[in-house]
């Protein structure tokens, strides 16, 4: 019988205490293994989604809720501003500003959030088209690839957006005209995958149509028959309303046969949600925009950069404890293993000694329970990344069905091969004093006693 199969029987003769060793260093790689993935993959998210982007403009409120809501997506916005206080930013000609990419947000489809933007987003993430075109006209949209994987929309399909972030189909705007799918992106990992993205005039019509007191929705209701009080089917001048479910229909005032016009030509009181903004340079000026317009404008700018290094930060303090806990669970296993593999000499000496009879030598006996205490430290390590990335798979589809980002529990980091030697190691540690100890069992006072 060889040393392996030797070491793995002598295992297995105290289940219990070999399990619970197996159970206490399997907990203890898995948190750190957990803490890992989790580390690197929203490092990844926060990273890939910072587009270049150097500062967000928007309404007053919390600078981090306005980068989370603007750049990720997985809150609500501060607020709205007026096309007039964001003209300035949206001057193709200003001296410091390279790109600005507004964006109108409020409504989404089954979960997936609507942003009334430009072309100019695309570019932000370096996207491209998988099939069809970008939206040009109001009611166009273009499909981020999760978008249409998961609801599975295609080329020329239609919907209707619904108020709010929430799948809910009580906040569907049934009077307004239905989106219709001219494009679908490719997969580029960004938040953009999980978007639908149309015109922002797109935006203020769907409002407009549902709202009150609008000027368009005066003029339609200065051409109605009044006798529609009793519930009669009407006309409306450039209305084509074909049945009473809200199928598709023009209105009055809405050019879909051209593209969208700039958003900086827009009368003053339309409303957007906030600007994306990547700097020509950065030099004095530009670094101190944010500060400027914070100070003397009714506007918030913050830096992502700042506010994701603070969430990180916040997030490190949280993470070294875990792991801190982690590595307290390891140190507990490696005693309990030393413990086990001791108490158990004491029962093994009459086998020990009558094996150096048989000619093993006592480097024999020292590698035999090293090993032993490697198999523990090897299998528990096996037990533990086998829960951390089960854990993660669990962690991904709540992240998933909650926030639409892409996580994996099948991600294996280098990190976990580092993790694997530190295991070997402590399991040979724990096993070092009990190896010595069996490596100088006394053979005749030993065999005498027996």
């Amino acid at each position: 019988m060889n040393l392996l199969s030797l070491s793995w029987k002598n295992l297995r003769f105290k289940p219990l205490n070999t399990s619970l060793s197996i159970l206490l260093f399997a907990l203890g790689v898995g948190l750190i293994s957990l803490l890992f993935l989790l580390e690197k993959q929203l490092q990844d998210n926060f990273e890939k989604n910072l587009a270049g982007i150097d500062l967000v403009v928007g309404a007053k409120g919390s600078p981090l809720q306005l980068i989370l809501s603007s750049m990720y997506h997985i809150d609500a916005p501060t607020g709205n501003m007026t096309i007039k206080e964001a003209r300035p930013f949206l001057n193709p000609k200003h001296p410091l500003i390279e790109t600005a990419v507004p964006l109108a947000m409020g409504d989404s489809y089954k979960g997936f959030r609507i942003v009334g933007s430009t072309q100019n987003l695309v570019d932000l993430y370096e996207g491209e088209l998988a099939k069809g075109a970008l939206w040009e006209r109001d009611f166009e949209v273009t499909l981020g690839a999760t978008v249409a994987r998961d609801l599975g929309l295609k080329l020329g399909d239609k919907f209707k957006s619904s108020h709010g972030f929430d799948d809910n189909e009580d906040l569907e705007h049934g009077d307004a005209e239905a989106f219709k799918v001219v494009g679908i992106l490719a997969p580029t990992g960004a938040v953009i995958d999980q978007l639908i993205i149309t015109t922002p005039q797109s935006y203020w019509h769907v409002h407009d149509h549902g709202g009150g007191a609008t000027a368009e929705t005066e003029e339609e209701e200065d051409d109605q028959d009044h006798g529609d009080e009793e519930g009669h089917d009407h006309d409306h001048e450039g209305h084509d309303h074909g049945d009473e479910e809200g199928h598709d229909h023009d209105h009055e005032g809405h050019d879909h046969s051209a593209p969208a016009k700039p958003l900086i030509e827009e009368a003053d009181d339309k409303d957007i949600t906030s600007i994306l903004i990547k700097f020509k340079g950065r030099n004095f000026q530009a670094l101190n925009m944010g500060r400027n317009i914070n100070e003397n404008t009714d506007l918030q700018a913050a830096t992502p950069a700042i506010e994701i290094n603070r969430v990180f930060a916040q997030m490190d303090q949280g993470e070294r404890v875990l792991r801190i806990l982690g590595i307290v669970i390891v140190i507990v296993s490696a005693l309990s293993i030393f413990i086990s593999l001791y108490s158990s000499l004491k029962e093994r000496q009459y086998e020990l000694a009558l094996m150096r009879v048989m000619g093993a030598r006592p480097g024999k006996l020292f590698f035999l329970i090293v090993l032993e205490g490697l198999l523990l430290a090897g299998i528990g390590y096996g037990l533990g990344i086998l829960m951390s990335h089960v854990s993660m798979g669990m962690i991904a589809n709540f992240m998933k069905d909650s926030y639409r980002y892409s996580f994996s529990g099948w991600e294996f980091l280098q990190q976990e091969y580092f993790l694997l030697l530190g295991a070997l190691i402590i399991g040979f540690l724990a096993a070092l004093i009990p190896a010595i100890r069996a490596s100088r069992t006394p053979i005749a006072e030993t065999l005498t006693k027996g």
